[in-house]
């Protein structure tokens, strides 16, 4: 008896039916949006994270030397990869680019609720537009695929903040300021406690008095913040500002506003953001970690040796939004039932075989005996997948040219003549006769 590996997990049927249609709900919904799917491999290169990352990236990949020397990782996420793709066809593409996926990543770092080292996610991406509709679009995206999984707006919010407002923020203080680790502290305040934030805030170059001052510009609300132009004096706060109110703008007239936040302690921790970001979150605060997040990165399709390409996406994850769809009780029932089971008695199995196929054919599920069990055997495993309709073919129904259809909720049966099944039915029950 082998064990599975830590963060790794198996799916019984019972668990992957529901996943199977949060999955197709999303993409549905991208579909509908036009993002056209694409297929990514599940290693790449692990130069192309450490030169995005640094080498400490390394020790949260599963990354290993192949073969033929090559040093390769498991894919821990997707924006590199289609970056790469971008950049290998950037001329052939039309503008803007709109991609969808779903697929597995993989990263080694502590297991916890709603995190695993191999986890799912499905990523959508604009690629080639700055303009505020695209990211305006990405929120309505993840807004219409959470309300078409049942949600509503008291189920969730989306936290909507600026990178370039904290970075113009940090810069407007007299100080040496590593904005990079300054930005990773905002990302860590909600899971920190407050001595701890300000300790990561002065390890990055401000004062203990600057921190509490760049901590008090972060809770400024929607409607001043003219205020935090005003402070920074400088364009590039005025314009973030300006694209933020642009950004949401839009969101409005494409139906997402009303999900959306401003929270400037939002800052993803990823390095490669640039203007807007977001992160999804359970309104009643029971799942108490992000579900998921997603911004615009318009420099990475550059730093890869592309073309400045602005781009904007966003990935919800299959653990993360299951609890927050559990927690709301709108988690799919397993949903998978079977339409018919054709059961054999006796030496059958020609006719069986071809109600069975006729059946299949009309695009029903339908199940026959495979390990020659007896009657009740058969019945009660008709039972146990729930079968809608039993159609016995047994050797005494064809001795009157007849098959048996037994209705499985109220037990009721009655025969019915072979000429007659499936006949002209679509899909027949014991109703129809």
């Amino acid at each position: 008896m082998y064990d599975g590996l830590k963060g790794f997990r198996d799916f019984y049927p019972a668990e992957m039916g529901p996943r199977r249609e949060v999955i197709d709900t999303l993409e549905a919904t991208a579909k509908r949006y036009g993002f056209r799917e694409i297929g990514t491999p599940a290693m790449e290169r692990t130069e192309m994270y450490v030169d995005k990352s640094g080498e400490g990236i390394v020790e949260e990949l599963y990354a290993f030397e192949d073969k033929g020397g090559r040093d390769v990782s498991l894919t821990p996420e997707l924006t590199p990869t289609v970056a790469r793709m971008v950049v290998a066809k950037q001329q052939e593409l039309s503008k803007p680019i709109k991609w969808v996926s779903t697929r597995p990543f993989w990263r080694y770092e502590q297991v916890q609720q709603g995190r695993f080292r191999e986890f799912y996610q499905t990523n959508v991406d604009i690629f080639g537009s700055a303009e505020p509709d695209a990211d305006a679009e990405v929120l309505a995206f993840a807004a219409d695929a959470l309300t078409n999984l049942g949600l509503t707006s008291a189920e969730f919010e989306f936290r909507v903040s600026h990178r370039d407002i904290l970075g113009g923020l940090l810069e407007a203080f007299d100080a040496d300021v590593d904005t990079r680790e300054a930005i990773r502290a905002v990302d860590k305040s909600e899971k920190i406690d407050d001595d701890e934030y300000h300790d990561l805030l002065v390890a990055a170059g401000l004062s203990y008095d600057q921190a509490a001052e760049f901590d008090d510009l972060l809770d400024t609300d929607e409607e001043n913040l003219d205020e935090l132009i005003e402070f920074a004096g400088t364009d590039r706060v005025e314009a973030a500002v300006t694209n933020l109110q642009n950004v949401l703008d839009v969101a409005d007239d494409f139906g997402a506003r009303e999900y959306c936040t401003l929270s400037l302690e939002t800052a993803r921790g990823l390095d490669y953001y640039t203007g807007v970001v977001f992160e999804c979150f359970d309104a009643t605060g029971e799942v108490s970690r992000s579900v998921f997040g997603g911004g615009r990165y318009d420099d990475l399709i550059e730093s890869f040796g592309g073309q400045p390409t602005p781009a904007v996406g966003v990935a919800p994850g299959l653990a993360p939004l299951s609890l927050l769809l559990q927690r709301a009780g709108v988690w799919p029932d397993e949903g998978f039932t079977t339409d018919y089971y054709v059961l054999q008695v006796g030496d059958t199995r020609e006719v069986a075989a071809g109600i069975t196929r006729e059946l299949r054919e009309r695009g029903h599920v339908v199940e026959t005996d495979l390990s020659d069990r007896s009657f009740g055997g058969q019945l009660n495993y008709a039972d146990s997948v729930d079968a809608e309709t039993v159609v016995i073919v047994g050797e005494q129904d064809l001795e009157d040219d007849a098959v048996t259809v037994k209705d499985m909720a109220s037990g009721d049966q009655q025969q019915v003549p072979l000429t007659e099944f499936p006949g002209d039915h679509d899909r027949p029950t014991f109703d129809d006769f």
